[in-house]
């Protein structure tokens, strides 16, 4: 997640909100509280709220408010948003061999499974292998390390514009506009976003799941 280290607020869905500044893991993620919180439910103290990455489905939104944000924040985000805008040479090589590998994963991941379905289907230790399911998965995974991103043609040439996501919200579609920053096999992060809540609309930065949200339209 790009928010790293920035205050933010994760919404789940749930209802449940959590307000801290983030810190990122491989095996998750760690909001960590401005200041101590008692639980008077349960009586204890609580500084964190960890959230494992097999949880990560129960996220509807990672959301960074601007004016949350301190000086040398926005100022680091600035450079960020305007290194997408206008992306150096270094760094378009960069993302294309990421998306280079990308797309060999994701073929070596679709030719692995046509194989193991055909010996499945046509060899005798099909009957075998059909009960080694879980095995099969944990060689899979070994043989083939699962990456955090994966190559989306129709999203890769709109980084660093303007578009409009549609996601669910508690039943309801709701759509933001924002400029496209980047996207994971999980996850679509949108930069500029008008925020509305109640009464109030804010500038915000938000990553949502693409299990609930996709990119619908190309903005202006």
């Amino acid at each position: 997640m790009d928010f790293k280290d920035s205050p933010v607020s994760l919404e789940l869905k749930d209802g449940k909100s959590i307000w801290g500044r983030l810190n990122v893991e491989h095996t998750g993620i760690e909001l960590m509280y401005d200041s101590d919180y008692f639980d008077e439910k349960d009586g204890h103290y609580e500084r964190s709220y960890i959230l494992y990455k097999n949880e990560f489905p129960n996220i509807e939104l990672v959301i960074r408010y601007q004016d949350k944000l301190n000086q040398e924040e926005k100022t680091h985000r600035e450079k960020t948003l305007k290194r997408y805008y206008k992306p150096k040479v270094m760094h378009r090589i960069k993302r294309k061999l990421r998306n280079f590998f990308c797309v060999v994963r994701d073929a070596l991941v679709e030719v692995f499974n046509l194989f193991m379905g055909r010996i499945r289907t046509a060899t005798p230790a099909g009957a075998v292998l059909s009960g080694q399911d879980k095995y099969v998965s944990q060689i899979q995974q070994q043989l083939i390390p699962a990456a955090n991103t994966s190559f989306e043609p129709l999203l890769e040439k709109y980084i660093g514009k303007k578009v409009v996501i549609k996601m669910m919200r508690k039943d309801k579609a709701v759509e933001y506009s924002g400029i496209l920053k980047d996207y994971s096999t999980d996850f679509i992060e949108i930069l500029d976003v008008e925020y509305k809540q109640q009464d109030s609309t804010r500038r915000a930065d938000i990553i949502t799941s693409r299990q609930l949200a996709l990119v619908r339209h190309l903005g202006k």
